[in-house]
């Protein structure tokens, strides 16, 4: 990992504890959306994952993703906030901010920018969240485990409109100097 200055810690702590309050704040209206179509969560998950998603696309950092998923795991223990995986819930956080590390660094070889990688880490990373879900609490088999697959790709990509729009806000701020640059050329 790359050496990163306080504001730019600062922004990740932020983003991994931003991840943790928004899935409480969204998951009451998520709930209502999954228990219409009697499948479990989801919709919540993609939208924690999203910070995580916007705070490795700014920070261009490889690993941070997983870094940040690592902290927020030990946030989840630390605040309770384990759900039904409960001791399991370390996997279920770290296994998507792998997949958001790996999305990122394979589109930043391929087209050298790692906005390009946002939507595939935003859906790759919801429904890694889903399958881990899925695997270690609900077992669930056809049918019900595609709508619940195809739901959290769905929030994923709904996410990432969100998250790129963060992303070009973000990027100015956390890095003045390229933003000038930018307007000089």
């Amino acid at each position: 990992m790359k050496k990163l200055t306080l504001s730019q810690l600062i922004f990740a702590a932020i983003c991994c504890d931003m991840g943790l309050f928004a899935k409480k704040l969204i998951g009451p209206a998520a709930n209502i959306v999954t228990e219409s179509l009697h499948i479990p969560g989801g919709i919540a998950t993609s939208f924690s994952l999203m910070f995580l998603v916007v705070a490795a696309a700014v920070l261009k950092c490889h690993g941070c993703a997983t870094v940040m998923a690592v902290v927020q795991s030990i946030l989840a223990f630390a605040f309770g906030m384990t759900g039904s995986m409960g001791a399991l819930a370390p996997i279920g956080y770290i296994l998507p901010g792998i997949v958001i590390d790996v999305c990122l660094f394979i589109s930043q070889k391929i087209s050298q920018d790692t906005s390009s990688g946002i939507m595939p880490a935003s859906v790759a990373s919801s429904v890694c969240a889903a399958l881990v879900a899925n695997l270690l609490v609900f077992r669930l088999s056809g049918i019900i485990l595609a709508v619940y697959v195809l739901v959290a790709a769905t929030s994923g990509a709904i996410c990432f409109v969100i998250a790129s729009i963060l992303v070009k806000r973000l990027i100015p701020i956390l890095y003045p100097h390229t933003a000038k640059e930018q307007k000089a050329t």
